[in-house]
């Protein structure tokens, strides 16, 4: 008896907690927050640690005052920058034929990345009560476009427990391939092929701001979509 209790008490806990996740849509780690946080873009990313390495990069290149005038912020952990770091100096040591070279971040050009870094801000408001399937494209601040989509996917669920299908913020930077330009409007993104898309799922949307919103990049995106693109 005393067994069963236990085990209907955990099952009801269980279901307890989806029905909060379910309501925190804007997140999949579980982690609860509020949305509205009063404090600059910058100065929220600065009170978190898994972005000490994108706040050092912000103020080695100048940037603090651009990101808090800029309506939305794609945010990068430290893990998207250490993959970047560690793909890089890969990539030199097989072009200057020295498997030994060191390569760290402070090997990084940060001067010359000043413009990656305003490819993950917009002068407008983006979050997922504008957000469409179909997808916004959208010009980001080093003049490159974006597309931004709210995609239904019941990977990162159990459809068990889950009727309905979370929507969750993609964040893509489409190439050039040969025969497969980068479309130059919206209108044209119907001719995109997979290959083009370099697609970053978000893992934390939403965020509100004094100045802008912020949406967090998965710890699996690469910094300026390197891997892919280089």
């Amino acid at each position: 008896m005393t067994l069963k209790i236990k085990i209907l008490t955990a099952a009801s806990a269980l279901l307890l907690l989806a029905t909060v996740a379910c309501k925190k849509s804007y997140t999949i780690g579980g982690s609860t927050f509020v949305a509205q946080v009063n404090m600059t873009t910058y100065d929220y990313l600065k009170t978190n640690h898994l972005f000490d390495t994108l706040v050092m990069m912000i103020d080695k290149t100048g940037l603090k005052d651009e990101l808090n005038q800029a309506g939305t912020f794609f945010a990068f952990t430290n893990y998207s920058i250490r993959r970047y770091v560690e793909a890089k100096g890969a990539d030199l040591r097989i072009k200057r034929n020295d498997e030994n070279m060191p390569y760290t971040f402070d090997s990084l050009n940060l001067a010359a990345l000043k413009d990656s870094l305003r490819s993950y801000m917009f002068a407008d408001r983006f979050t997922r009560d504008n957000i469409t399937r179909n997808g916004l494209w959208r010009q980001s601040r080093n003049g490159e476009y974006r597309l931004m989509q709210l995609i239904p996917t019941s990977d990162y669920t159990n459809q068990n427990v889950f009727t309905t299908e979370p929507q969750y913020i993609y964040f893509t930077k489409i190439i050039a391939l040969p025969g497969h330009p980068v479309p130059p409007d919206s209108t044209q993104l119907g001719s995109v092929v997979d290959e083009q898309r370099l697609e970053s799922l978000c893992q934390t949307t939403g965020i509100l701001t004094t100045t802008g919103v912020l949406h967090v990049l998965g710890n699996s995106h690469m910094f300026n979509f390197y891997d892919d693109n280089h």
